[in-house]
């Protein structure tokens, strides 16, 4: 199983990046993908999960900013971060697993991991 997280990158305050989680070598359509993001010095925490039935659960702290989608034909899945700030700062890493309702904000849940990628806003 790969998981191959891309689109990170430098980008000032207010503006725009888009990630892709390419994946492969597992039955895409039954798994939970979700985004995390771990910032120096802190825990590694959810950002947007996309289920098998495609609901969407998004973190408070992003919530009318980043949307996550799922193309099941492409087997992959993509965070828009919009209005980016400061402390959207970390690596964020994809993830898929199949995790119950309750701990679907969990990293113990989510049984594979793409690399990560870096993205920075400066201010």
């Amino acid at each position: 199983v790969q998981l191959q997280a891309s689109g990170g990158g430098l980008v000032q305050t207010g503006n725009s990046l888009r990630l892709s989680c390419a994946a492969s070598g597992l039955s895409f359509r039954r798994y939970t993908i979700g985004w995390f993001r771990q910032a120096p010095g802190k825990e590694r925490e959810i950002v947007a999960v996309v289920r098998q039935t495609s609901t969407l659960h998004c973190a408070d702290s992003v919530k009318g900013r980043f949307t996550i989608s799922r193309d099941n034909a492409k087997n992959t899945v993509y965070l828009q971060m919009n209005s980016l700030k400061p402390e959207d700062t970390a690596v964020y890493y994809c993830a898929a697993g199949q995790p119950i309702l309750s701990a679907i904000s969990s990293p113990n849940m989510y049984n594979y991991w793409g690399q990560g990628t870096l993205v920075t806003v400066s201010s």
